[in-house]
């Protein structure tokens, strides 16, 4: 029987390997800034740490957006693995229902599991989707996707359904307003809003800059 940091090692080796090759917004050492920021944030919210390190983890182990849109590939590859390490099935379950729930989907989409480690994961995971490192993920996944950087012909779309949400293909600067922008007042825990704002700020910041770029303004 693995101890806990024996199974969490063997995680961290697992997804290291799986990722290779990865989107560079979605790579392994988004991975493992979002288990970081799990971990920091932990600290405030009496959580069970063993639940949180996994769920952070496995959350991106594949992404949907990735798979043809397909969101039970990540789920069940993480049931797979964690079985195989004989992981208690409560806490598979836990970690199963966290990847199937993190996700910014759009179109208001409700969330139909809660727990105070998914919390802490959500926060984490969302805070990697803003400030320096956020515009930096943002700008290479519209690349990645061979997007225009910004269209002031093409408004940002706020009333998204989920279909919809999941098959844009609008100019990267929309996606500050359809979801990065939006973050800081969907999160769980203090300690996850006390760096979103300050990461908010930045990005404001920057958009202020870009548009007086593109307009040629001092």
């Amino acid at each position: 029987m693995l101890t806990s940091e024996e199974t969490i090692n063997k995680t961290k080796e697992f997804v290291k390997e799986t990722l290779i090759g990865a989107e560079g917004g979605h790579d392994w050492f988004h991975t493992l800034r979002v288990y970081n920021n799990a971990l920091l944030i932990s600290k405030n919210e009496g959580v069970d740490l063993f639940v949180v390190s996994l769920g952070a983890l496995l959350h991106d182990i594949a992404d949907s957006k990735f798979h043809n849109g397909d969101e039970t590939i990540g789920p069940k590859i993480a049931r797979e693995f964690l079985f195989k390490l004989n992981v208690d099935s409560s806490v598979i379950e836990h970690v199963v229902n966290i990847i199937e729930n993190i996700s910014f989907k759009g179109g208001n989409e409700a969330q139909k599991f809660t727990s105070p480690e998914l919390n802490v994961i959500q926060d984490a995971d969302r805070l990697d989707a803003i400030g320096a490192i956020g515009i930096a993920r943002c700008f290479n996944y519209g690349g990645f996707k061979n997007r225009q950087l910004y269209n002031p012909e093409i408004k940002p779309n706020l009333n998204m359904s989920k279909a919809e949400y999941k098959s844009s293909t609008a100019p990267t600067i929309n996606h500050f307003y359809e979801k990065l922008l939006l973050l800081k007042d969907r999160m769980n825990t203090k300690t996850g809003e006390k760096i979103a704002s300050e990461r908010h700020a930045f990005m404001e910041l920057y958009l202020k800059q870009f548009y007086n770029e593109w307009n040629g303004k001092l």
